[in-house]
């Protein structure tokens, strides 16, 4: 019988994280302060995150340890199987090998849980009582929620308001697990205010919900402010699902050619790419594809530059690729890919060529997303099906040249919570949107000059 899953062991858990900026040829430029427009120190930021984390963020070392207490609850679901689809290759008719790293097996039924554990450890340690937090399809609010019971500690989740209606289940989730939940923009903050008094209909976004979460734990002495996303250590965080990955190919004597991951803030791409973007740093043949939606084409449309990762311009200003921190992206089905920049991480790799970059409309999307549940039986979130569907091109592109690739993406998250948005698209209630240039180039004025 032909081997179909990878597994490993629970003592081969990684125990300690890998932090590629140890290796990048280039480091990000260093955030810098809204007001000051300085470089951002600890003291600017511990305001709302603990020290430790602060501390990752800076960082350079190669190897961070993984906290025992991070470990055990890591065992819960770790380490995730890596299938081979040999049913999606037959499907297609392609002679390269597809692998995919499954994360779905969260009990928050994504990678979210790889930092939001870790996070709200930190936070724990430092004493802190309450977390404030955003999220765009809500994965990573249910992720925090799942993390803060674990830890005793409350948490207040902003959830884009268009992902708020479309997602309900997701809500249910995250209050079933204690969260607090508040549609985004809101009234409880000024930011939330603000918006809804020039917009009262707004959608949301990632950047207003990042605002307000901000501007929570900001003012209030007991509450940390915790990302799901774009900053160093959330990204370092993740990396155990490359590391795992590296493992289980080990097993199967192969090696990838070509790995992919949906991308929106980053965390995904990161933790299945950075480990393999050790080997090619080093001098390995070897491709990673960031994937985007056309709507929201942050590293295909966007600029290089120093932008807010807010929409109200609380947070520091990091060098990323941006489409204006006002960018409005419309109401896609994945809504964690909805945000309006990237890792500066991500953006400096995709800078350098190490990582490129690529947009798909919906309905491409989609199409693929239910080929590969009826191959592979698994229905994928939104998000990750951006992934499946670039990994589908590439596996036809070998077919019609005629070579045999290896090609591993990330199936970041299952699409369980999300089957309004396959019902919509099974009625042709989906249609693609690609963002406007004009209308990108007019948010991009409103960025700030850095010199």
């Amino acid at each position: 019988m032909k081997r179909t899953k990878v597994l490993l062991e629970e003592k081969e858990l990684p125990r300690q994280w890998y932090n590629i900026t140890s290796d990048m040829p280039n480091l990000p430029k260093p955030p810098l302060h809204p007001a000051t427009l300085k470089p951002v120190g600890p003291d600017d930021l511990k305001a709302i995150f603990p020290m430790a984390l602060i501390e990752q963020e800076v960082s350079t070392e190669r190897w961070i340890d993984i906290p025992e207490e991070v470990l055990e609850m890591y065992a819960l679901w770790r380490p995730s199987p890596m299938y081979r689809a040999h049913r999606l290759e037959k499907a297609l008719g392609t002679p390269a090998r597809i692998y995919y790293k499954y994360e779905g097996v969260s009990p928050a039924g994504s990678h979210k849980p790889n930092t939001s554990i870790p996070q709200a450890y930190y936070n724990k340690q430092a004493g802190v009582k309450r977390i404030a937090t955003e999220t765009g399809a809500g994965q990573w609010g249910s992720a925090m929620a799942l993390a803060c019971n674990f830890f005793g500690l409350e948490v207040t989740v902003y959830m884009v308001k268009v992902s708020y209606n479309q997602k309900p289940y997701r809500r249910i989730q995250m209050e079933t697990w204690g969260g607090s939940v508040v549609p985004s923009p809101s009234n409880t903050t000024n930011a939330g205010r603000k918006i809804l008094a020039e917009n009262p209909d707004s959608n949301g976004s990632l950047g207003i919900a990042i605002s307000e979460a901000v501007e929570d734990a900001a003012t209030h002495g007991d509450t940390n402010y915790a990302l799901g996303s774009v900053l160093n250590h959330v990204l370092l965080h993740q990396t155990v699902i490359g590391l795992e990955s590296k493992k289980q190919f080990n097993i199967i004597n192969d090696y990838p050619d070509i790995v992919i991951g949906c991308c929106g803030g980053g965390s995904n791409l990161g933790g299945v790419s950075f480990p393999f973007l050790y080997d090619k740093i080093n001098g390995r043949d070897l491709r990673v594809i960031a994937v985007e939606p056309l709507s929201c084409p942050t590293l295909t449309k966007g600029e290089f530059r120093y932008d807010f990762g807010d929409t109200a311009g609380l947070t520091p200003l990091m060098m990323m690729y941006t489409l204006g921190h006002d960018f409005m992206p419309p109401g896609i089905h994945a809504g964690g890919l909805r945000y309006h920049a990237d890792s500066p991480l991500i953006s400096q790799l995709c800078k350098d060529g190490l990582i490129e970059a690529r947009a798909y409309g919906q309905t491409g999307v989609f199409e693929s997303a239910i080929l590969f549940a009826k191959s592979e039986g698994i229905i994928p979130a939104p998000e990750s099906a951006h992934a499946v569907k670039c990994t589908i091109d590439e596996a036809l592109l070998c077919k019609e040249e005629g070579k045999e690739k290896t090609i591993l993406f990330n199936l970041s998250g299952h699409g369980y919570l999300d089957l309004t948005a396959y019902s919509d698209f099974m009625e042709g209630k989906i249609s693609d949107y690609e963002y406007d240039d004009d209308k990108i180039r007019e948010a991009l004025l409103k960025l700030p000059v850095i010199s």
